[in-house]
Formats: structure tokens, C-alpha cells, sequence
């Protein structure tokens, strides 16, 4: 259970199901993923209100490059878009964005405009958003463990240091608490290679009701059930 009992501290959502929403619809897949920032609007706006430490949103991952060109690049329109139309909302509730992944990755417009709203929401004190883009949970820790042994081959660390306290330090989320709550949107039973590090004792909750259709009254429901769970981390009850 939270530290309030009621609401956990940092929330991970995999967002799912904007394809299979708009081709039940009869729709283009593109609409759907634009269905999908409502939802990321009202979802951000809901956790902000319930004073959350931290929202980490499943955006863009190191798969999705997989996807037709026409795709990627309608994505990254909306991505842009996104980023600057909502500017003014993080501010108006105090959201400090940053994010996750392989940003150089990205495609130089995406990095300006991201790197724009990093910085003009740093000395917000309110909950943090973090949008995970061009993120992959094993390239993170492949990353992780390449400046690790940087480190020691330079002779600034030794393999006694590496524990696993020290080795979070060198992973993307080094500055942030792990999730207590995974959420998973459209109903599939898998992590997709999201925070596998930090996820080790997340509590999960999947809804098949697809990203594009969730809105504040499934978080009601995700973070009730949360409420009600036992977190013991391997230990017993006492």
C-alpha cells in the first residue's frame, strides 16, 4: 500500500491499444494515436491533482521504429505537437517534464523541442511527467553496464563497488523512485521490454480497455486496486 494508503507515489503506464481502438472504428491507425493524447491529457492532469510524485508514459520505444515509415512520421508530428501545445498545462499544474531513453535517437526537431520543455518546467515543483522515447528496458541496462565498465577500465571504480545500489546509478532513472503501480492499457499480459530494472516489485494492473478510451475514472479503478494490495517485497507479513 502507498505511504498515504490510497494513492501510490509514482505511476508507470504502457499505453496501449491506440491501433486496435481505431480499426474496431473502422479508422486509420494515426487517429487512433491521436485519441491517445486525450487521454494522455486528462490522465496527466487527474495525477497532477492526486499530488503523485511521478507519471512515467510508455511513448515512443526503441521497437516501435519497426513500424511503416508513414507511421513514425505522423507519430513524431504528434509527439512535436504535443510537446509544444502542452507546455501551458504543465506549467498550470506545476509539472516538471523530463524523460527516458535514447534521446539522441530521436529525430533533431523532436530533441529541440523536448529540450525546450525540459528546461522551461525545471523549478516546477509539482509532480514529475516522464515520457520514455526511444526508451528499450534492455538497452538501458546494456547502457548502464557499458559505463560501468568505463568506469573501471579507468580505474574510477573497482568491481567490489558494483552492487546493486551502485549499478541504479548508472541506469536512465538514477534520480527517480521506482514505480509502485504498472499500468497496461488494451488488455496484453507482457511488460514490452518497459523498466525492466525498476519494475522488480511494481504491482501490475491490466485493463483491456485500450488507451485511447481510458480516462480518469479506470485510474480510480487501477489505483483502488492498488490500494487494497499487500506490498511486502519478498518479506512476510508481520
Amino acid at each position: 500500500m502507498s505511504e498515504n494508503g490510497h494513492v501510490p507515489s509514482h505511476i508507470a503506464i504502457i499505453m496501449d491499444g491506440n491501433g486496435r481502438w481505431a480499426r474496431r472504428r473502422g479508422l486509420l491507425r494515426i487517429l487512433g494515436h491521436k485519441e491517445g493524447v486525450e487521454s494522455v491529457r486528462e490522465i496527466t492532469r487527474e495525477c497532477a491533482k492526486k499530488n503523485l510524485k511521478q507519471l512515467t508514459l510508455y511513448a515512443f520505444s526503441q521497437e516501435n521504429w519497426k513500424r511503416p515509415k508513414r507511421e513514425i512520421n505522423l507519430l513524431m508530428k504528434l509527439l512535436k505537437e504535443f510537446l509544444i501545445k502542452e507546455r501551458k498545462e504543465i506549467e498550470e499544474n506545476n509539472i516538471r517534464l523530463t524523460a527516458i531513453g535514447r534521446i539522441d535517437g530521436l529525430p533533431e526537431d523532436i530533441q529541440r523541442e523536448l529540450a525546450i520543455s525540459i528546461e522551461e518546467s525545471k523549478y516546477n515543483t509539482g509532480m514529475v511527467l516522464c515520457l520514455a522515447l526511444n526508451y528499450g528496458g534492455r538497452s538501458e541496462i546494456v547502457d548502464a553496464a557499458k559505463d560501468i565498465v568505463k568506469r573501471v577500465k579507468a580505474g574510477k571504480m573497482s568491481l567490489e563497488e558494483i552492487t546493486e545500489e551502485t549499478f541504479k546509478n548508472f541506469l536512465y532513472t538514477s534520480e527517480m523512485p521506482d514505480p509502485d503501480l504498472l499500468i497496461r492499457t488494451g488488455g496484453e499480459m507482457r511488460v514490452s521490454n518497459f523498466l525492466l530494472w525498476e519494475i522488480s516489485y511494481t504491482e501490475i494492473w491490466v485493463t483491456p480497455i485500450c488507451w485511447p478510451e481510458f480516462r480518469k475514472e479506470h485510474l480510480e479503478e487501477a489505483i483502488k486496486d492498488y490500494a487494497h494490495r499487500e506490498r511486502r517485497f519478498g518479506g512476510l507479513r508481520e
